[in-house]
């Protein structure tokens, strides 16, 4: 693969900031269309692999995952210029309707706008678990784990149980360890 000019790192990312509403989840279907897609910086499993990271580290996915991948094409130049992207639409933005906010949300066309793109929102996080549900392996611990992990979370949400999503993070980072060493266990076993 050619090296990625800084320009478009930070267009890429800037474009990405810039059409995707409702944050970091809404933004992963767009990375994945853009990154592994049309320009081919990653694999599906690589992406997988990416937003793993970018969940499990402080801060918003969509700017863990520019940075991340913006490093590892680029360096910390990259890593500044795809952050810089996602980071610049969303800010500027915010700060041109933080200045007419109040006579902003009451006119009526902004209103149904904004429930629209609730609508789109919820789809776009929809595409991009779908998207990622597909990219695991297909072997049984990733799957059945993976439906446990959605059986529970129908079950907080309908049930409106309070529970932090670093629960999960920490459950699945145990679960995973836990296959491994079985994994490696019975790897040992089956050695002469």
């Amino acid at each position: 693969m050619d090296k990625v000019s800084l320009k478009t790192l930070f267009g890429t990312f800037f474009k990405i900031g810039l059409f995707t509403f409702g944050g970091g989840y809404a933004m992963l279907s767009l990375i994945e269309e853009e990154c592994v897609g049309k320009h081919g910086w990653m694999t599906k499993e690589e992406m997988l692999d990416m937003v793993a990271l970018a969940e499990s580290t402080p801060g918003p996915v969509a700017i863990n995952s520019a940075t991340y991948l913006g490093c590892r094409l680029r360096g910390w130049k990259g890593a500044a210029a795809a952050t810089g992207g996602v980071v610049v639409p969303s800010f500027v933005i915010l700060y041109l309707i933080s200045l007419v906010f109040d006579a902003f949300l009451k006119i009526a066309v902004v209103q149904a706008a904004f429930r629209g793109i609730q609508v789109a929102v919820g789809l776009l996080i929809l595409r991009a678990g779908i998207s990622l549900f597909k990219g695991l392996p297909k072997k049984p611990f990733p799957l059945v784990f993976a439906g446990m992990v959605t059986a529970f979370l129908l079950c907080v949400n309908l049930f409106a149980w309070n529970f932090s999503s670093l629960w999960c993070i920490l459950v699945g980072a145990v679960a995973g360890l836990a296959a491994f060493a079985a994994k490696k266990s019975s790897e040992k076993g089956d050695a002469p």
